[in-house]
């Protein structure tokens, strides 16, 4: 069907429309016109065929006839176009309200960036635990939120709740009654005439026996499947033999690089190891302290059966072979020849991953954990020694963003990440203590960045509660990467180990760096220079009290 655009009148196949006025024209004479006369009905057609009409159309003159083309649109057409718009507002009008009842602002407030906002009533009695859906990270889109200013409230906030409380250490008896099997494995005493904390087992297997058939790490990772495969071939040819049975020398690490991750320890692991007297875990990092020993495979796939600490003491077998046949030399014999190679251990979340206590232990100190990993080693090897190399926190966090991050990496990505990130801090900060914080596995997990791992003066302090000064060597990522040969006589120093030949050293010194950026990491460029501003402040107070621990301004970071 056709339609006249003036009139809304269908056109059919003989032409009838043509009594139409408003067809034709302005020279139409009224008085002439039979419709406008009344003097004829005009039958309505519809598909050819005349239907009766019970009313007459009427054409009449308009005053405002030049307007009435722009009302010719027909009613339905008008209807939906109507209830379209009050669709669309109620809409609107549901989202606001929505948001309004969740928190979730539409115009992002100067003090805070989220989905939540400070209560400092909240759960009074609950654990950190239970408080999942609390500290949720915000779902609004923050991408536009750049302003400088209005993230430094946010910064001011977090910088005025810090305090730096020095924690109860737990007494060895608390420790016991945490960890029973551990210390019915180790021993308090160690061989006499080893560098390296070593003793004998006895070994209750026989021949046919595979001493590895239940090692977690050899059942969970392909990767490791050879090294092991390995050791069962050379297994009993390492036993002592005592009066009828069958010894297996164990050992524990003599020190340990414990952090921070993106800081440079995968070079500093790969230098020292080059040194004659050094050997490693068949494993760079095998986290057994801080994930393995609670069941953590992969942070992604949740709890799985605990590695028992056999499983970790699996991992220096190669080097306690090597430590037994220098003891069991006929010159060692001899002239009672001390053992100086010495065992490391290089995870990089030693220092800081105290996540999963809350699952383990009794939450009764206000979110604080009672037990932290350090408490443990110390009540072992209190002589242990422990290397820490750091960089600047806000170069550190930007490396571990494009080294971790997955998918749509980007510097504008990053700074939003970042702005979340805070938000989700102050939070906890306003309700919590700084160490409750920097532990809490629920608002660690909510972070899209890492911001905690940066905050290098809050775990130093923790060992420092357990250990001497004396015995814990920091050093800086900047100095390694420009003078490489002065840390690694740092390193040397600090583990005392013996004089090395010229070779032996540039071998060390001069080989290329290990684990640096990727190329297509190093496309992406760097931080914003707002997000840069923005971590300087948030991380400038943790910087100050660590220069102050370590005596040492470089700590302060103000050159890069």
């Amino acid at each position: 069907m056709r339609y006249c655009i003036n009139c809304c009148i269908h056109l059919l196949p003989n032409d009838l429309h043509r009594q139409c006025f408003r067809c034709r024209g302005p020279n139409h004479n009224n008085q002439k016109c039979p419709v406008c006369n009344e003097e004829n009905n005009i039958p309505l057609y519809s598909d050819s065929k005349q239907m009766k009409l019970l009313a007459v159309l009427e054409v009449r003159t308009d005053p405002s006839e030049s307007w009435n083309g722009f009302f010719c649109l027909r009613k339905g057409k008008l209807c939906s176009l109507i209830f379209g718009l009050i669709i669309m507002t109620l809409v609107m009008a549901s989202y606001i309200l929505t948001g309004a009842k969740h928190g979730l602002l539409l115009i992002p407030s100067p003090f805070h960036y989220g989905a939540f906002t400070s209560n400092p009533s909240l759960m009074d009695n609950e654990s950190l635990s239970d408080m999942k859906d609390h500290y949720q990270p915000s779902k609004m889109n923050i991408s536009y939120v750049k302003d400088y200013p209005s993230i430094k409230l946010i910064i001011d906030t977090i910088t005025s709740k810090i305090e730096f409380i020095t924690r109860q250490r737990p007494d060895l008896e608390e420790l016991r009654k945490q960890e029973p099997h551990m210390f019915s494995v180790i021993p308090n005493k160690f061989l006499p005439n080893s560098k390296n904390p070593c003793w004998y087992e006895e070994y209750r297997g026989n021949t046919t026996t595979d001493p590895y058939a239940t090692n977690s790490y050899a059942l969970y990772s392909k990767r490791f499947r050879t090294i092991f495969d390995y050791l069962r071939k050379v297994f009993w040819n390492h036993l002592y033999h005592y009066k009828d049975k069958h010894y297996r020398l164990r050992c524990l690490p003599h020190f340990y690089i414990i952090g921070q991750p993106k800081c440079g320890t995968t070079d500093l692991y790969d230098r020292l190891r080059l040194h004659p007297d050094v050997r490693f875990s068949a494993i760079k990092e095998p986290h057994w302290w801080t994930r393995k020993r609670f069941g953590i495979i992969r942070l992604r796939d949740g709890f799985h059966d605990r590695y028992p600490v056999e499983d970790y003491l699996d991992l220096f077998d190669l080097a306690a072979h090597q430590i037994q046949g220098v003891l069991q030399s006929e010159v060692a014999k001899e002239r009672s020849k001390m053992n100086n190679i010495i065992i490391g251990e290089a995870s990089a979340s030693t220092m800081w991953d105290n996540n999963v206590w809350i699952f383990f232990y009794d939450n009764s100190t206000e979110g604080e954990p009672p037990f932290l990993i350090q408490d443990f080693i110390h009540a072992f090897q209190p002589n242990a020694k422990l290397i820490i190399m750091l960089r600047d926190p806000v170069e550190r966090l930007y490396s571990d963003y494009l080294y971790f991050a997955s998918a749509n990496k980007s510097a504008e990505d990053f700074h939003e990440k970042v702005a979340e990130s805070l938000q989700l801090f102050e939070n906890c900060m306003l309700d919590y203590s700084l160490r409750a914080c920097v532990y809490n596995n629920t608002l660690n997990n909510a972070m899209p960045v890492r911001l905690q791992v940066g905050l290098y003066v809050v775990y130093l302090l923790d060992w420092l509660t357990v250990f001497d000064k004396d015995q814990i060597l920091v050093l800086r990522l900047e100095d390694h990467a420009s003078n490489v040969k002065y840390t690694m006589h740092m390193v040397f120093q600090f583990l005392d180990l013996g004089p090395l030949s010229e070779k032996q050293e540039a071998l060390i010194t001069k080989s290329p760096a290990s684990n640096t950026r990727r190329p297509e990491d190093r496309s992406l460029g760097p931080m914003l220079p707002t997000t840069k501003a923005i971590l300087r402040d948030f991380y400038r107070p943790f910087n100050t009290k660590l220069a102050q621990v370590l005596f040492d301004d470089a700590f302060l970071w103000k050159r890069t």
